[in-house]
């Protein structure tokens, strides 16, 4: 497994040395970011992408607007990963048997029973009949008996297996948690969404657009009621 953390920390430096100025990066820039590692774009076509989308910005005769968000980098990263991809170039490397690439048991112990703590101090929403808590509740115990699991090396030994596993638990997890948050607050985190991918509509294809407004009321619904996510690649 890449480093996830990396992935995002190279991606934002490289794009804020390329604009010249230390922007932060936006809701929705984390979000694409996190498509392009999810859809497995390599890390140097996402960079090479950035460079090739300021070169194009910088032989414009007029720059009076400056470029404030990675998705004005979107297209090139796709044409990189493209021709990549036609090139046989960045393949991807097979992993040595047994590598754990720096998640020993012990660390993804850890990871899992912080994750447990966090959740269980979550304030979850309530709506009507319809509780996230049990499952939350549920989560937190399932979380600290996978942690003793793998300290004790009795439970899973794959580290696909425990990641599948924990994608399931999440991917439950949030269909609850969009169900019982309120109507209202729906509207606005969606409202949001829409105005936040507005000025790409058009720009990028429709369903990379439908990925990254699932992918931001995600992030944002889980930042609302502090949720940790629960993947390895968050270690």
């Amino acid at each position: 497994m890449e480093n996830y953390f990396n992935y995002f920390t190279e991606i934002e430096e490289h794009f804020q040395k390329r604009r010249g100025t230390h922007l932060l990066l936006s809701t929705l820039d984390w979000v694409l970011i996190e498509t392009w590692k999810e859809a497995g774009v390599p890390l140097d076509a996402v960079l090479r992408g950035i460079n090739r989308a300021f070169e194009r910005y910088e032989q414009r005769r007029s720059r009076s607007e400056k470029v404030n968000s990675l998705a004005y980098c979107a297209q090139a990263v796709l044409k990189e990963a493209e021709d990549m991809k036609e090139a046989a170039v960045g393949a991807e490397r097979a992993d040595k048997p047994g590598q754990t690439l720096g998640f020993e048991p012990a660390s993804i112990a850890a990871f899992l029973r912080r994750n447990a703590a966090t959740m269980e101090q979550a304030q979850v929403p309530y709506s009507g009949r319809l509780s996230v808590r049990p499952v939350i509740d549920d989560t937190v115990r399932l979380l600290r008996d996978l942690a003793d699991q793998v300290e004790s090396e009795k439970g899973p030994q794959r580290l696909e297996q425990l990641e599948r596993r924990l994608t399931v638990l999440e991917g439950k997890l949030y269909a609850l948690v969009l169900l019982a948050t309120p109507e209202e607050e729906m509207i606005g985190v969606r409202a949001q969404a829409d105005r936040d991918l507005a000025p790409y509509r058009g720009k990028m294809p429709a369903t990379h657009i439908e990925q990254l407004h699932q992918r931001y009321i995600h992030k944002r619904l889980w930042e609302r009621y502090a949720l940790p996510r629960l993947s390895l690649f968050y270690m």
